[in-house]
C-alpha cells in the first residue's frame, strides 16, 4: 500500500505573505476591529498573532534564544504555556497602528523565509504536537508553519468578507498536512489488524486518505487493501474548518457523511491539527 510522502511548501511562504499584505492594506478602521473566529480576537488580533510567530521563529529557532520559563511535561501544560503566552502577546501589541504592524509583518516575513530555505527538509526537526511527541521531519515542520499562516489568514478573510487562497496550490498542502494528524488522533483506539477508515475531502483541493490498524499503531494510507470499516465525507472547506476548531463537533457530525462503525467516524471529526 502506498503512503503519502513529504510535503514540500517552501515556495508557498513568500505569495501567501504578499496576499495577505495586499489584504490587510485595503483594510479600513472598522474591518481591522472586526472579530474573528478565533474566540475574542480582532482581524488585528490574528495578524499580531501571526507577526508574533515570525519573530519567535527567528529569535528562538534562528537564533537559538531561550526563554527561561519552559511548558510543563504534559500536552495540556503545553496548550496552556502557548495559549498564556499568545494573550499576553496580542494585549501588548494592540497599541500598534496598523501601519506599523504591516511594515513588521513585511520585515520578518522574508527573514522567516530564508531561515526556512536553510534548512533540510528531509533532516529530523521539532516534534509537531498534533502528530505525535517525537521529533517530526523538518518538511513536516515547515507544513504545520505553513497552514498556521493559511488558516490564521483565511480567518481574517471570513471577517471582512474576502475570498480565500482556494486556489489547489495553496489549498490541497493545507488539507493534507492536516490529515497527517489521523494516526496520532486514533493513537488511543483499539482496532483489530487491518481495520481501515477512509476519510474523503470532496473539492478539487481534496482527496482519499485510507487510515489502517497494523500490528502496533494506525497508519496512514493513499490506498487499501481490505474493506473499509468506516468512512467520513467531508468537504475541502468543511474539513479545514473542522480540523482548526471552526467548527464544533455537533456540528461537523451534522454536516459529515458517514458510513460504517460510528464510532470510528466520529474519532475523525474529532481530529485538531492546531496547538491552543
Amino acid at each position: 500500500m502506498k503512503r503519502p510522502g513529504p510535503i514540500f511548501v517552501l515556495e508557498l511562504f513568500p505569495p501567501m505573505r504578499r496576499e495577505l499584505l495586499a489584504l490587510l492594506s485595503t483594510l479600513s478602521a472598522s474591518e481591522w476591529e472586526r472579530p474573528t473566529a478565533c474566540a475574542l480576537w480582532s482581524v488585528k488580533d490574528v495578524a499580531l498573532h501571526l507577526l508574533g510567530g515570525d519573530l519567535g521563529i527567528l529569535s528562538r529557532r534562528r537564533d537559538g534564544f531561550a526563554r527561561a520559563e519552559k511548558p510543563g511535561a504534559s500536552y495540556q501544560e503545553l496548550v496552556a504555556w502557548i495559549n498564556r503566552l499568545n494573550t499576553v502577546w496580542v494585549e501588548a501589541m494592540r497599541r500598534l497602528s496598523p501601519r506599523v504592524l504591516c511594515d513588521l509583518l513585511r520585515f520578518t516575513g522574508p527573514q522567516v523565509e530564508e531561515f526556512f530555505a536553510s534548512l533540510d527538509p528531509l533532516a529530523p526537526g521539532v516534534p509537531v504536537d498534533w502528530a505525535g511527541p517525537k521529533p517530526a521531519p523538518v518538511w513536516l515542520d515547515l507544513a504545520r508553519e505553513y497552514t498556521e499562516r493559511w488558516h490564521h489568514q483565511q480567518q481574517i478573510r471570513d471577517a471582512v468578507g474576502k475570498p480565500g487562497l482556494r486556489q489547489r496550490r495553496f489549498f490541497a498542502p493545507v488539507l493534507d498536512t492536516f490529515v497527517r494528524a489521523l494516526p496520532h488522533t486514533f493513537r488511543d483506539v483499539p482496532a483489530a489488524e487491518g481495520t481501515t477508515v477512509r476519510l474523503s475531502i470532496q473539492g478539487e483541493s481534496g482527496g482519499d486518505w485510507f487510515l489502517v490498524r497494523e500490528a502496533k499503531a494506525w497508519n496512514l494510507f493513499l490506498e487499501a487493501g481490505s474493506e473499509v470499516s468506516a468512512r467520513v465525507v467531508l468537504s475541502q472547506e468543511d474539513a479545514w474548518r473542522v480540523f482548526t476548531k471552526g467548527l464544533s463537533l455537533q456540528e461537523a457530525r451534522r454536516r459529515a457523511a458517514m458510513e460504517g462503525d460510528e464510532k470510528l467516524g466520529s474519532r475523525v471529526l474529532q481530529m485538531v491539527a492546531v496547538v491552543g
